[in-house]
């Protein structure tokens, strides 16, 4: 699994550079994170439709709609990342990963989180709620605070979208069909694989 991180990383970099479109198919599986915290700035938020695999096996694709969550920045304290898969002759299977910890939060920028649920307190400091989701990342009359749209997103670009100078969320839960960034630093990172589904981040 190793390889596949470093993999991530220079992915990551290369999206910064505008190497690459921030869109790929989906896979068939939810993953769960959990945070401490999660502390942002430049926030918004706008529905989309992630194009992804149906099932753990065959091409069948179907749409998902999502929310977007987008930071230019964000600090992430304690966080933990799981999803559980069914390997052939061996049955389930956690992959954890956890990151963050020890006074040395995980680190984002150009951050996007496409979610299917999430649970958390938040607070929003200077927050617009009803912005056109194509203004988010406008300056000027706009006031646009967010991350540009990333490219292949598929959004109603005059649907409704919301945004914030800096937006905090505290015991954070969430299930996301997909994480993008332009860099993604995982202080402290560990990544762990058991049997069965007992090592999950969170149940539900």
């Amino acid at each position: 699994m190793v390889p596949s991180v470093a993999a991530t990383a220079a992915i990551g970099v290369a999206l910064a550079q505008g190497a690459l479109a921030a869109s790929f198919s989906v896979s068939g599986q939810q993953f769960k994170v959990k945070a401490k915290q999660v502390d942002g700035t430049g926030f918004a938020q706008y529905g989309g439709i992630d194009s992804g695999y149906a099932e753990m096996t065959g091409d069948k694709k179907v749409l998902r709609p999502v929310a977007i969550s987008a930071f230019k920045n964000a600090k992430i304290t304690e966080m933990c990342q799981s999803v559980v898969t069914d390997v052939p002759l061996i049955g389930k299977v956690t992959m954890r990963l956890e990151a963050g910890g020890g006074g040395n939060p995980v680190t984002a920028k150009e951050l996007y989180l496409d979610i299917a649920e999430l649970d958390a307190d938040a607070t929003f400091t200077n927050i617009d709620i009803g912005v056109a989701a194509k203004d988010t990342a406008k300056p000027g009359e706009a006031g646009g605070r967010g991350p540009a749209i990333k490219p292949g997103d598929r959004i109603q670009e005059n649907g409704f979208a919301q945004q914030a100078d800096r937006a905090v969320l505290n015991n954070v839960e969430q299930k996301a069909w997909a994480t993008t960034a332009g860099t993604f630093t995982l202080n402290g990172l560990s990544l762990r694989l058991s049997a069965g589904d007992k090592a999950e981040c969170y149940k539900g």
